[in-house]
């Protein structure tokens, strides 16, 4: 079978990602770039031995060469840029979230289905090595009926700021961008229940604390400490219909001790522990006992993750295979942080 030929339309950090997965991956080739700075897509096209630079994304999709694309664009058009390339007959990878509304999220699906082509939704913590091990625990009936999760990711001082920080842009704040990693690698272990009502909060309360010294965090390249229209904090508790439940919380802004990531699983046979490390709990002999597998990365590997997730894209561009992140997926993660968003707005819990 003949070399995938990939497109990259957005070449700011989480493209870096991209790039250097597809570079490593033999079966793929990145021929063009596409990015509203000319200079940027430049200099990926250089590094990376892409023939062609655009900054029209529809140029790119009329190139009959391009068989799949990545967009890493701003959350606020990867609806757009989606379904244009599917339309363009380009087999796509998108990043999460897969977009800003249900209904957006809604029209990329009808897309889907009607062009046939295929849609993988960057959900890159299901493709990490610590997830598949778990998942076959999960698979073999180790934790039995997973009925309850709980899931975190702390941020004392990390507001991007930038199109992080715009909301209408991004579409929110760490609810969209951490939230959504923390909601789905819950969701995606527990079997993917249907969601049967959300409570939910936000607060803005600090703002980006551009005014802290002496602790540093990451910064868009477009960082401006004077605008910030996004939450500090987001937590929900999220019931299914199976009788399950989840509970999160994230933020960009908290007075917290230091930041935190953690994932945890309830069974009625076993116990689960996913970040900050891959533990497992069980009972044996009328004894708990904990379960530390010996495996290269306890923790999530993000480089190691995102090379999975291309070369899973990859595979299924060629083989016609299903992914295990698709559209379906990604709506019904849009229906639970919209759900959240809306259940805060609104003050009050929200049914489906």
């Amino acid at each position: 079978m003949k070399q995938i030929k990939i497109g990259v339309i957005g070449a700011g950090s989480i493209s870096d990602l991209h790039f250097g997965s597809y570079a490593k991956n033999d079966n793929a080739k990145i021929v063009a770039v596409c990015d509203l700075n000319i200079e940027r897509a430049e200099q990926k096209a250089k590094t990376y031995g892409a023939e062609h630079v655009y900054t029209d994304y529809h140029e790119l999709l009329a190139h009959p060469e391009i068989d799949a694309v990545s967009i890493c664009t701003w959350n606020n058009s990867h609806a757009e840029i989606s379904i244009a390339a599917l339309k363009a007959g380009k087999n796509v990878l998108v990043e999460k979230p897969l977009c800003k509304t249900v209904e957006e999220a809604l029209a990329i699906e009808k897309a889907v289905k009607e062009t046939g082509k295929l849609l993988q939704v960057g959900f890159v913590r299901r493709y990490a090595s610590n997830t598949q091990i778990l998942q076959k625990f999960i698979q073999n009936d180790e934790l039995g009926d997973i009925y309850y999760a709980k899931a975190s990711c702390i941020r004392r001082l990390g507001n991007p700021g930038g199109w992080f920080s715009d909301i209408e842009r991004s579409g929110g704040g760490p609810l969209i961008d951490l939230g959504v990693h923390m909601i789905d690698i819950c969701w995606y272990l527990m079997g993917r229940p249907k969601v049967k009502s959300i409570s939910g909060n936000t607060y803005h309360k600090l703002g980006n604390r551009s005014n802290i010294e002496n602790l540093s965090y990451y910064k868009a390249s477009d960082f401006d400490a004077t605008k910030n229209t996004v939450e500090d904090l987001a937590n929900a508790l999220i019931r299914f219909e199976n009788g399950a439940s989840l509970f999160v919380d994230v933020s960009f802004s908290l007075h917290a001790k230091k930041d935190e990531i953690s994932v945890k699983l309830f069974g009625d046979k076993g116990g689960a522990e996913i970040e900050p490390e891959l533990l497992i709990v069980s009972e044996k002999h009328d004894t708990i006992v904990n379960l530390n597998p010996q495996i290269d990365n306890l923790s999530f590997d993000f480089v190691k993750a995102f090379q999975s997730e291309i070369d899973y894209f990859i595979e299924c561009c060629r083989t016609g295979n299903e992914t295990i992140s698709p559209v379906e997926d990604g709506v019904e993660m849009m229906k639970i942080l919209c759900g959240i968003y809306e259940s805060s707005k609104k003050g009050t819990e929200i049914h489906f």
